[in-house]
């Protein structure tokens, strides 16, 4: 079950790429986008990543926190932050618990195979906690203008 516009967003404890936990309630009082992505440095995700990289500084102009999430431990997000010069956190989620929280975690079909992988979504969440956007289909190069119209 995917979360809707309206629903509050679940609160999670999960450790960054430092090792570091963080907690969803650290930001309330600020916009946050998370977005769920499958792996770290494959083309797609390292478009989407790259895409808000570059829209970074607009970003936080408009008072957005940004949070990267997928499947890769601690030293792999690392690498990746590092190679692409992403400035902003991702978060380590091995056991799939934010994921489930989310409901991004799910069936996919890709060469007639079917199986469990992440769902590429972007959530953004206001300064009180309330999901106002939920991107399913993600356009991975131009993602900013998706969440920023």
């Amino acid at each position: 079950m995917i979360l809707k516009v309206g629903d509050k967003a679940p609160d999670f404890e999960a450790k960054i790429q430092t090792g570091e936990t963080i907690k969803l309630s650290d930001y309330r009082g600020k916009k946050v986008i998370i977005y769920f992505y499958p792996k770290d440095n494959t083309p797609g995700c390292t478009a989407q990543s790259c895409n808000l990289r570059d829209n970074y500084e607009m970003l936080q102009e408009k008072g957005f926190v940004v949070l990267g999430v997928s499947g890769d431990g601690e030293k792999s997000h690392q690498r990746f932050i590092e190679k692409q010069s992403l400035p902003f956190d991702l978060i380590a989620d091995t056991e799939k618990e934010v994921h489930n929280l989310y409901g991004t975690w799910g069936e996919k079909k890709m060469y007639g195979k079917t199986y469990m992988g992440t769902l590429r979504t972007t959530f953004v969440i206001d300064e009180e906690g309330i999901i106002t956007e939920v991107i399913e289909k993600v356009k991975t190069k131009d993602h900013t203008t998706q969440i920023v119209g």
